[in-house]
C-alpha cells in the first residue's frame, strides 16, 4: 500500500486516463478525490470502484475552465478528508486539431483556458499541499513529435510542463516533487484517429501496441510512492517509446 493513508486529488477522473489514475491510488491506499466537469453518475462509480477496494472517496464538480472552482476545490477536499498530500492534474477538454492557418480563437481558447486551470490548480497546491507531497501532470508526447494540425494542442500541453518544471524548483525545500507524465496514443474514449491513423502509430511503437489507461495510471503511481522521492522536475514518456 505505497500511498495508504494520503489524500489524493485527481482531477478529470470520471474515465479514461484520470479513471485509471484515481483507481490505482485507491487500490494502493489512498484517500481520492475524484473531480468530474458534468457526468456525475461516471464519477460516482469510479467513488464506489475506489470504496470497494477499502480506501474513501468522493466526488466533486469542477470546471477547470472556471478559476472558482479551480480555487475552491482544495477547500473542498480539506473539509472532507482534513488534508491534501497528492495533486495529479489530468483534466483536459476536447482535443482540436486544426492546421495554424483555419484555428479560431473559440477553438485556441478552449484548449488554453484548461491549461490556466492546470496553472492556478498547481497554485492551489503549491498553497495547501502536505509537506512532502506529490504533484504529477498529465501531457502528451506531441510536444516532441511536430504533428501536423497539432501546434495548439501541443503548445498547451507544453505548457504545463514548463509550469511544473518550474514549481518543483519552487516547492523542494519542502520534500515536494513535482513530475509530468507525456502518454502516447492511448486507448481512451477522447482517441481523435481513425484506424488507419492509429495502425501506423502502432507499428511505429517499439512496444508494438496501442497504449491503454492503465500503463500511464501505473507510470504515474511511481512517481507518487514514496520510491520516486528522489525524483522531482522531470518529464517521464511513458508511451512505449514511440518517442
Amino acid at each position: 500500500m505505497p500511498v495508504e493513508g494520503k489524500v489524493a486529488i485527481v482531477t478529470g477522473s470520471s474515465r479514461g486516463i484520470g479513471r485509471a489514475i484515481a483507481q490505482r491510488l485507491g487500490k494502493d491506499g489512498a484517500n481520492v478525490v475524484v473531480t468530474y466537469s458534468g457526468n456525475r453518475d461516471k464519477a460516482e462509480e469510479v467513488v464506489s470502484t475506489i470504496e470497494a477496494s477499502g480506501a474513501k472517496a468522493t466526488a466533486i464538480q469542477v470546471d477547470m475552465r472556471e478559476l472558482e472552482d479551480v480555487r475552491s476545490l482544495f477547500q473542498k477536499a480539506i473539509e472532507h478528508f482534513s488534508k491534501v498530500d497528492i495533486l495529479v492534474n489530468n483534466a483536459a477538454g476536447k482535443n482540436i486539431f486544426k492546421p495554424t492557418a483555419e484555428m479560431t480563437v473559440e477553438e485556441y481558447d478552449s484548449m488554453f483556458n484548461i491549461t490556466r486551470g492546470v496553472y492556478f490548480a498547481l497554485q492551489q497546491a503549491a498553497h495547501f499541499l502536505s509537506n512532502n507531497g506529490r504533484i504529477v501532470s498529465i501531457s502528451t508526447s506531441g510536444t516532441v513529435m511536430a504533428i501536423p494540425a497539432g501546434g495548439a494542442y501541443a503548445g498547451a500541453k507544453a505548457a504545463i510542463e514548463q509550469f511544473s518544471a518550474g514549481l518543483a524548483k519552487e516547492l523542494g525545500a519542502r520534500g515536494i516533487t513535482v513530475n509530468t507524465v507525456s502518454p502516447g496514443v492511448t486507448n481512451t474514449d477522447g482517441l481523435v484517429l481513425d484506424q488507419a491513423q492509429v495502425d501506423q502509430l502502432v507499428t511505429q511503437t517499439p512496444l508494438g501496441r496501442l497504449g491503454q489507461p492503465i500503463d500511464v495510471a501505473d507510470a504515474v503511481a511511481m512517481l507518487l510512492s514514496d520510491d520516486a522521492r528522489w525524483i522531482t522536475g522531470q518529464h517521464i514518456r511513458a508511451n512505449g517509446g514511440i518517442v
